[in-house]
């Protein structure tokens, strides 16, 4: 018996089937995509879409609900307008205890220099006060901070030998230990992300978790039915020996908890001029940092890959995707469906031999924000900044491309318009195809391509319901699409007329 019958929209499957303009769903799954009168039965709820494009919900393949949780709780530092944009931010955020707070902030969107200590102790001098960057690679902090962090001796920038309270890469880790939530906190970081998400229209996210109460605050929301999102969990490498030994497999949990893959880093950011590159940044004679060195990156591999579990790199500088692509070719890896994510400078044949590697490409659109003439990467980069994000090259030679946000800002339809809009055309997708990478694509990267990323019998019944068709409107308006309701399991739970 059919449940609900989901009308007065437009239905794209993205399954490659006709536009329909109802939906009929049964205990949280899809049974049926056609016509109203075809599919209403008595006794069957009707839901008034109110003349909305209905698509598969969102999967955002690269998230950090966290991070996301904590713009929402503390400070949210993006898309600031100026250094003094932040210090307004962060004293109204201020609750008058323990550390002052600020999350997300993008020197790029000002073209200036990063937060230094000296402007943070406009905050306050007596209390430590911290504010990350958008990439979370870099965490700038005032002086009282400096007093009481146990900093290690790499990633501390300094001038004529001072600190200027510029932490990168390890420092950068050193604060987000110092401000580690309890558990408490983090449930109530991810319960604000969880809503976040859902009105963006996201259903399903691969969230990547570190020494966190993350894992244990899904599965108590899942047994408390009050997880309305599908949570992949991408542990890093460090809960590897863990895993082992709890018997953890890939893809083993709940319908909305599962593990996912062991995450690590190989390399940093291009905004911290960390991610390694072949040769020297434009703006500097760095060819940034390792996080993970090419034997250790063989070694690992060979580890996840021994234990049947899949394996996601964060690999953004050519010298670093290189390097994954080495040693992801020296394991048989056909079926496991590792992940490079990031891969942004594909310099050389890296776009050729991504495509005939199993590696899944997931990454992230919304970067292109960067590409411009005079942009971030033009800075770093200089004429190799068309050489980045390369989509369109990497669809064409036959890559598996998932997207995800990296929650720069968590929004799939922000990334779609800029992989549509992107400067170059090595860059540029069609709105199908940039819609596809943030449904079908991320799904598969997830194993999740049978349960979700089309509207289908058979699927769960995951859906975000715009307000006007991507197709339609100006490929440089489909950011200002509403979303004016999402769908999981068949239940409203986001409504933009509540």
């Amino acid at each position: 018996m059919v449940d609900r019958v989901f009308t007065n929209c437009e239905v794209r499957p993205l399954s490659g089937d006709d536009p329909a303009s109802a939906v009929a769903v049964t205990d949280g799954t899809v049974t049926a995509v056609g016509g109203p009168d075809e599919l209403l039965t008595a006794g069957a709820e009707t839901v008034d879409c109110r003349g909305g494009v209905l698509l598969p919900g969102f999967v955002d393949a690269h998230t950090h609900l966290d991070i996301v949780g904590r713009r929402a709780v503390e400070a949210d530092l993006a898309r600031a307008d100026d250094p003094d944009d932040c210090i307004g931010r962060l004293l109204a955020a201020d609750d008058g205890e323990g550390w002052v707070l600020g999350f997300g902030y993008d020197e790029s969107d000002w073209d200036g220099e990063l937060l230094q200590a000296a402007t943070l102790d406009r905050v306050s001098t007596d209390r430590p006060v911290a504010a990350a960057r958008e990439d979370i690679h870099t965490v700038s902090v005032n002086h009282a901070a400096l007093d009481v962090l146990d900093l290690p001796a790499d990633g501390v920038r300094t001038e004529d030998g001072a600190p200027t309270g510029v932490l990168v890469e390890e420092a950068a880790e050193a604060v987000f230990d110092a401000i580690a939530p309890d558990y408490t906190q983090t449930r109530e970081y991810l319960l604000a992300a969880q809503e976040v998400a859902l009105s963006k229209g996201i259903t399903a996210v691969h969230d990547m978790v570190r020494q966190s109460h993350a894992p244990q605050v899904y599965r108590e929301l899942d047994n408390e039915d009050a997880l309305s999102l599908r949570v992949r969990l991408n542990y890093w490498a460090d809960h590897l020996d863990a895993i082992r030994e709890l018997g953890l497999v890939t893809n083993h949990g709940s319908d909305r908890v599962r593990t996912g893959a062991i995450k690590a880093y190989i390399d940093g950011s291009l905004g911290a001029g960390t991610a390694r590159l072949r040769t020297p940044y434009a703006d500097s004679d760095s060819v940034g940092e390792w996080r993970t060195d090419p034997d250790a990156l063989r070694e690992l591999v060979s580890a996840v890959d021994d234990a049947g579990l899949q394996f996601a790199a964060h690999a953004i500088g050519d010298a670093a995707i290189d390097a994954l692509l080495s040693a992801v070719e020296s394991v048989d890896a056909a079926g496991e469906r590792h992940r490079v994510e990031h891969a942004e400078v594909l310099t050389g044949d890296l776009v050729e031999r991504l495509a005939a590697s199993p590696l899944v490409v997931s990454a992230q659109p919304n970067f292109h924000r960067w590409a411009a003439p005079g942009g971030l990467y033009d800075e770093r980069l200089g004429e190799r900044r068309g050489l980045t994000n390369r989509f369109r090259d990497l669809v064409d030679a036959g890559a598996q491309l998932a997207f995800g946000s990296d929650c720069m800002p968590l929004s799939p339809l922000y990334g779609i318009q800029q992989a549509v809009t992107a400067p170059e055309p090595s860059q540029r997708l069609t709105v199908d195809e940039a819609l596809r990478a943030y449904t079908s694509g991320a799904a598969s990267a997830g194993f999740d391509e049978d349960r979700m990323g089309a509207v289908t019998p058979g699927s769960v019944a995951d859906f975000a319901v715009l307000s006007a068709s991507p197709w339609e409107v100006p490929n440089g308006e489909i950011s200002d699409i509403a979303i004016t309701m999402t769908v999981s399991a068949g239940d409203i739970v986001f409504d933009s007329g509540d």
